[in-house]
C-alpha cells in the first residue's frame, strides 16, 4: 500500500483527491495549518499533522519513507480582492513552502519517489491564438512569474533524485463551486454570457480529470516535469457560455466587459479574460484517457445530477 503526503487537502482539489485515494487503498496523511476542522473534510485519512511551513524541523521527519508528496497548499487567489500585501501571500505561501519541503526531502534517509506539485496554466500569460505546450516560454504578468518561481523550487528535488511533476492545471469546472458558481446566478437571471470578447481561448477540464492525472502522475514513472492539465477538447470564451446557457436552458447574450469585472474583483479580472490554448499532448501521450473532452457532457455531469 502506497503512503501519500499531502499539503493543502482541505482545499477543493485536494478533497476531492483524498476520496480517490482513499477508494483506491492508498494509505494517507495530511500536512494542514488548521487541525480543527479537518476530520469531516477527509474522512479515511490516517494521520493528520499540525503544519507550519516556515518551520520544517517540526515536520520533515514525516517525509522519512512516503512514497509520494503531493503539494497543493497555498494562499487562495480567488478568496479576495489582490493588494500588494495578499499578493505577497500568495508568493510566500507557494515558494516558501515549497522550498521548505523540498529542504525537508534532502534531509530524510527515505525519500519519496515523486514530488507533485501544483500550478497553473496561468504559468503562460495570455497569448492569444498560440498553441501552448510544456516547453512555451512562461508570461511575465504576477501569476506567471508565481508559476514560475515555484516549479523552479520544485525541481531542485530532482537533484536528490525524486521525481518530480508540475501540474498546469485550467480552469477547473466543479459543482457549487469556482467558476461554475460564480457564473450560474447571472444565466439563472437570464443576464448570462461570455467575459470580455469571448474571443479567449478557455482551457476547462472536470474536476475528475484533474483527479484523474493527479493519480497518473502518482502512478506513472514516465511522467515528470510539467503537465498541462486541462481538457482535450477545449473552446473560446463565447463556446462556453453558449454551451453553458444551452444547459441551463438560459440565453448567452451578455458580455460582460472587463472593466465591470474589474470594478467587483479588482486585478483577478485581468485572468478571467485570458486566451490560454492548452496543448494537452503530453498528458495523453503518457496513456491519459480524459472521462470528459466534450464540454456539454462535462457541464450536464456537474449541473444536471443531483
Amino acid at each position: 500500500m502506497k503512503k501519500i503526503l499531502i499539503t493543502g487537502a482541505t482545499g477543493s482539489i485536494g478533497q476531492n483527491l483524498v476520496r480517490r485515494l482513499f477508494d483506491g487503498e492508498y494509505e494517507v496523511f495530511t500536512f494542514t495549518q488548521n487541525t480543527q476542522h479537518t476530520d469531516p473534510k477527509l474522512p479515511g485519512v490516517k494521520l493528520i499533522y499540525k503544519w507550519d511551513y516556515r518551520s520544517p524541523k517540526n515536520w520533515q521527519e514525516y517525509l522519512n519513507g512516503v512514497d509520494a508528496v503531493v503539494h497543493l497548499a497555498g494562499a487562495n487567489l480567488g478568496a479576495r480582492r489582490w493588494n500588494n500585501e495578499y499578493k505577497k501571500l500568495a508568493y510566500d505561501s507557494r515558494i516558501i513552502s515549497t522550498r521548505n519541503l523540498v529542504e525537508a526531502i534532502k534531509s530524510v534517509e527515505q525519500k519519496p519517489k515523486v514530488f507533485i506539485t501544483s500550478s497553473a496554466v496561468g504559468y503562460y500569460g495570455s497569448r492569444y491564438d498560440e498553441v501552448l505546450d510544456e516547453y512555451s516560454s512562461s508570461g511575465n504578468d504576477f501569476l506567471a512569474t508565481l508559476c514560475n518561481d515555484w516549479e523552479k523550487e520544485a525541481q531542485k528535488v530532482e537533484q536528490y533524485g525524486v521525481r518530480r511533476v508540475s501540474l498546469r492545471t485550467g480552469l477547473v469546472l466543479m459543482k457549487d463551486e469556482g467558476l461554475i458558481k460564480q457564473l450560474l446566478l447571472p444565466f439563472k437571471l437570464f443576464i448570462g454570457g461570455p467575459l470580455g470578447n469571448g474571443r479567449q481561448w478557455f482551457p476547462w477540464i472536470h474536476i475528475d480529470d484533474v483527479i484523474g492525472i493527479y493519480l497518473r502522475a502518482i502512478d506513472n514513472e514516465n511522467i515528470k516535469g510539467p503537465v498541462n492539465v486541462a481538457s482535450s477538447g477545449i473552446v473560446r470564451m463565447k463556446e462556453f457560455a453558449k454551451t453553458l446557457g444551452k444547459v441551463l436552458r438560459r440565453p448567452s447574450i451578455f458580455h460582460i466587459p472587463k472593466l465591470a469585472m474589474k470594478v467587483v474583483a479588482g486585478e483577478v479580472a485581468d485572468y478571467a479574460v485570458m486566451s490560454q490554448r492548452i496543448s494537452v499532448e503530453k498528458i495523453l501521450n503518457a496513456g491519459y484517457k480524459f472521462k470528459f473532452e466534450n464540454l456539454e457532457t462535462a457541464l450536464r455531469d456537474l449541473l444536471m445530477k443531483k
